[in-house]
């Protein structure tokens, strides 16, 4: 309960910060006369209202944060977050809690899984804040969080460290912390805008450039159509889509450290940068010949076209579609969904196990079958030129043992409550490594609206834990973390 109370006050102070997110919103309300405007008026009123108590009964439990105090927070943030963006959902379009904190929840962990029909038609305001939510949960709340608290008197870098739970590299790029985080989202934010112009040039409405752009650097998935990227069909706007995606799916320490030095050579020595490229480009004329050759498309350089563009969007947990590719042959979207585990980089604002620790996985079974030849054999572990220590191994090791175990608990979850194999599977996957569209029902035509109340919290919770990297739940949970 003490732990509890020392993290109220910078709790409360993030959800009065988070109180201004509502104004966008408020702003495309009065601007379209939608009549949207009353839910984000009372949404910022009570959001603030809440942090406001809160900092009040923190003031008299303050001190400076303590790693353990890090894992709570960074808990409580994306939850209390996800709770009180639900507000415009549940007054402005009726939404049941369960419906809107799923929404939510979706957003902010940058998932784009959806259970809202209809998006065409949408009041702006609210699609503006769904997008807002994913574009805030891109480089995570947290990462806004480590450049306002030490204004504010509370110390950022305990929240880094109880979310950065995997390796990362060059986590200190600069003298001050700070300094480093708000390059990180000046660098976010300059993309973003850049996304925006070349979506209006490329034949977009400024409202729907900005959306999709919130949605492209966030790697949120979230669209202003039933129809995703596909309502445009245009090779020119999929082609920049997937430019700005690849991007965001590359650590935003490494696009920091090649915009500091004035150089691509970072880029060029990054292996995670070049095994995700090579996993794309083979994957995508993989992919390409085989819904070709089986009679999806008639021409190959049309299949090329939406294998290359799903191929990414999937891969690095987007969710963004050009086509229902669930009209595909069904190993297409199985293998997409199996690169949306491992293709996006650490750092950056994808998904999944990360590609870091893939390729640690595979350096380090290598290894283990070296020395069963060379049992005298020394060998050090390197990836990229860097030398990985075992501790960060095994630290690999127990996170991938924890995310399978959390997908094969939360899959017979599913299974149990009366859905079928597939669905469950493909559901958890695409929610815990944030991507959004499955297979079957849950696939890219179609909605989570169709999930009862107890499968939607299971594909919330399941979003919630890929989000946080599983750790940071999980430790939680264990009778340790409680005790003084």
């Amino acid at each position: 309960m003490k732990d509890l109370l020392h993290v109220i006050r910078p709790l409360g102070i993030l959800l009065m910060a988070f109180s201004v997110a509502f104004l966008p919103p408020i702003g495309v309300s009065l601007y379209f006369d939608e009549g949207a405007l009353p839910p984000f008026v009372a949404g910022a009123a009570i959001n603030f209202a809440v942090g406001f108590v809160m900092w009040i009964v923190g003031r008299w439990h303050r001190r400076e944060l303590k790693s353990r105090d890090g894992f709570l927070l960074v808990a409580l943030i994306w939850m209390l977050v996800a709770a009180t963006a639900t507000v415009p959902m549940i007054l402005g379009l009726g939404m049941s809690f369960t419906d809107a904190y799923f929404e939510t929840m979706s957003g902010v962990t940058t998932t784009g899984a959806t259970v809202i029909t209809g998006l065409d038609h949408l009041p702006h305001a609210h699609n503006l804040w769904r997008h807002e939510l994913t574009w805030l949960g891109g480089l995570g709340i947290i990462g806004l969080a480590m450049a306002v608290l030490p204004l504010l008197g509370v110390g950022g870098m305990q929240v880094y460290r109880a979310e950065a739970t995997g390796p990362i590299k060059d986590s200190k790029l600069t003298p001050r912390f700070v300094q480093t985080a708000r390059s990180i989202w000046l660098i976010y934010t300059g993309l973003t805008v850049a996304c925006v112009f070349a979506f209006r040039i490329a034949g977009m409405s400024w409202f729907d450039a900005v959306c999709h752009s919130f949605s492209v650097l966030s790697l949120g998935g979230f669209s202003t159509h039933d129809a995703s990227i596909g309502y445009f069909n245009s090779p020119l706007i999929e082609a920049i889509a997937a430019v700005f995606m690849l991007l965001a799916g590359i650590n935003f320490a490494t696009h920091f450290v090649c915009w500091r030095a004035r150089s691509l050579q970072p880029y060029l020595r990054d292996a995670e940068i070049r095994t995700m490229l090579l996993l794309v480009v083979i994957s995508s004329f993989g992919l390409a010949f085989y819904v070709w050759l089986l009679g999806s498309y008639p021409s190959y350089w049309t299949a090329l076209r939406h294998a290359f563009f799903n191929v990414i969007s999937v891969g690095l947990t987007c969710g963004l579609a050009s086509t229902d590719f669930g009209q595909w042959p069904v190993f297409a979207s199985l293998w997409m969904l199996m690169l949306s585990c491992v293709l996006s980089a650490a750092g950056s604002t994808g998904g999944g196990i990360k590609m870091i620790r893939l390729l640690i996985l595979f350096k380090q079974s290598a290894r283990e079958l070296t020395s069963l030849v060379h049992p005298s054999a020394v060998s050090t572990l390197k990836v990229g030129g860097q030398v990985i220590s075992d501790r960060t191994v095994l630290s690999v090791f127990g996170f991938i043992h924890l995310y399978t175990i959390s997908v094969v608990s939360l899959s017979m979850l599913l299974v149990l409550s009366g859905m079928d194999l597939p669905t469950s599977f493909s559901a958890v996957i695409a929610s815990i490594n944030n991507t959004g569209p499955g297979i079957g029902a849950v696939g890219p035509a179609g909605t989570y609206q169709t999930l009862t109340g107890f499968q939607t919290w299971t594909c919330t919770a399941a979003m919630l834990i890929g989000r946080l990297e599983v750790f940071v739940l999980v430790v939680l949970l264990t009778p340790t973390f409680w005790r003084e």
